[in-house]
């Protein structure tokens, strides 16, 4: 099969997501300048760069409450923060409460029943049981082709890894089962591992 994007592709569901997978998930979170705590997840998001350290992620849609964007870009628009909280298996159904196009109002941390945790470089509430936790200045955002296309790009201020998901000096992944998003409705779960040396190495 082939499909020019422009011309629909004729399918009951949109592909093109469930051909770029598995996607991490950047569970986003946020304070608007008016104190009121947001937490979103995002799926178009990704680790760019080593130093400094820098992430990105992308906000594709719109709510009625915050004209062109979502609340995290809003929030993140008026205090040049954000915190990036990694999913575990064990919270999925809490993040996935938090997916909901809630109102501006509702704070997504009491409504999933999430305790908050303070973070130490920005003026953010994170996910206190989050296997890790960047604390983020924005950078900049870039807004793309397409309606309310932004992407956010911050650099990490501050790095929170839980005690219980380190060994022998390194963040392990097989000790919270990282949640990653496929197409469609679809998520996985990474509970194998496996080492490859590059070459030369």
């Amino acid at each position: 099969m082939f499909y020019r994007p422009e011309e629909g592709h004729g399918l009951p569901h949109n592909p093109f997501n469930a051909i770029v997978t598995p996607r991490p998930i950047g569970w986003i979170s946020t304070r608007g300048a008016d104190g009121q705590d947001n937490l979103a997840p995002y799926s178009f998001f990704n680790a760019v760069a080593y130093v400094p350290p820098q992430v990105m992620f992308a906000s594709t849609s719109a709510k009625p409450d915050r004209g062109d964007t979502k609340d995290s870009v809003a929030n993140i628009r008026e205090t040049g923060v954000f915190c990036v909280n990694i999913v575990s298996e064990a919270l999925r159904d809490a993040m996935n409460q938090t997916s909901g196009a809630w109102g501006r109002e509702v704070d997504e941390f009491t409504d999933a029943g999430l305790e908050k945790a303070t973070c130490e470089t920005i003026a953010c509430s994170r996910v206190a049981a989050s296997p890790a936790s960047l604390e983020c200045k924005l950078t900049q955002i870039v807004q793309l082709p397409g309606e309310a296309n932004f992407v956010v790009f911050g650099e990490v201020t501050g790095v929170h890894m839980r005690d219980d998901c380190m060994a022998e000096g390194r963040f392990d992944v097989t000790r919270f089962n990282p949640l990653t998003r496929l197409g469609y409705q679809d998520y996985s779960v990474i509970r194998e591992t496996f080492s490859l040396k590059r070459p030369g190495e």
